[in-house]
């Protein structure tokens, strides 16, 4: 019995075994915490839901070239190193932003804002990411997916970023061409060469960006004039913002028609996009009506049409997609 409570007092003189230290047992798990945060932090860097988006018109345009399924080491190496490219444009926005996202609500939580990671830091991981996407593109896919890929990084960086962002309210409209880069890499990815078809989808998505990106301006419109970015929402009235948001919606819906006679598609793409578009003008035409009828501010609740717009440029893609696909079972 004596012996049995010595043991479990820790052994002889009855003094109790000296427990670890607290900091021995945490130090381990708070290592793996802030590497962890870390590792997040530079993925927010990326911005992922941007990345999304220009995934989903990357993937599809590749069936299309493909008329079919398109190899899956090109389609997989496209959309790795499409990744990285689209990464790292948007990590050196970022580093250039890092002054105006501390003034807004929407993107003050960054992590450069937030100083989770140093401007240092995140310059490099940008150049990082450019070169070694680029180089990829050239090594493994081809010469022009590479230079279509540097182009949009470039783009982004000098000429949305710094040359137009802070100056113009133009800005989302020619710094969109930088988004609907990927429809043409991927095509590019698939057949070496540019064609019509991808043309068409570039414009879709060039049309499509800024009544996208202005409803969601409307809905930040104080952000963007305490931080001093021009957006149309900022420095124009709410009629004309959504004036030209039918106007632009218009011509997404008209130039979506075009890839039925260009590309050669099924009946089943020009139906699905006649259908979207229809619900995406009426959606456009009732917010230019609630506006007239003297709405105005967060009841004119302009996040709808920003989250259906996401929806129907998805969609649209989507029938994009299995258009070519029903072709190769219906032939």
């Amino acid at each position: 019995m004596a012996l049995a409570n010595r043991a479990a007092s820790g052994g002889g003189g009855g003094s109790p075994a000296p427990e670890a230290p607290d900091h021995l047992d945490a130090g381990p798990r708070t290592r793996r915490s802030a590497f962890g945060a870390h590792v997040r932090a530079y993925v927010a860097l990326s911005k992922p839901r941007v990345i999304e988006l220009l995934l989903i018109t990357t993937i599809p345009v590749m069936f299309v070239a493909a008329q079919g399924v398109p190899p899956l080491w090109t389609a997989v190496a496209t959309l790795v190193f499409g990744t990285m490219s689209a990464a790292s444009a948007n990590a050196i926005n970022c580093y250039i932003d890092r002054d105006i996202d501390q003034e807004m609500r929407r993107t003050r939580r960054r992590p450069v804002a937030m100083a989770q990671v140093t401007p240092r830091g995140t310059i490099i991981y940008g150049l990082v990411l450019a070169v070694g996407s680029t180089v990829g593109f050239a090594l493994l896919v081809n010469l022009l997916s590479a230079a279509l890929s540097l182009f949009a990084i470039l783009f982004y960086i000098f000429v949305y970023t710094l040359l137009l962002k802070r100056r113009t309210a133009q800005n989302v409209v020619w710094g969109g061409i930088a988004g609907c880069m990927p429809v043409l890499i991927g095509w590019s990815a698939v057949t070496s060469r540019l064609d019509w078809a991808p043309f068409v989808l570039f414009l879709v998505v060039f049309f499509w960006t800024p009544p996208h990106t202005w409803a969601l301006a409307m809905r930040y419109r104080e952000d963007y004039a305490a931080a001093k970015v021009p957006m149309l929402p900022v420095v124009a009235g709410e009629r004309r913002v959504l004036l030209e948001c039918v106007l632009y919606s218009w011509a997404t819906v008209a130039t979506s028609l075009l890839l039925w006679p260009v590309a050669g598609t099924t009946l089943l793409y020009p139906v699905v996009a006649a259908v979207l578009g229809a619900v995406l003008l009426v959606q456009a035409h009732r917010l230019l009506a609630r506006v007239r009828a003297g709405v105005s501010g967060a009841q004119l609740r302009t996040m709808g049409f920003f989250h259906l717009s996401n929806a129907y440029l998805a969609l649209l893609f989507c029938a994009v997609t299995v258009d070519p696909l029903l072709a190769g079972v219906l032939a």
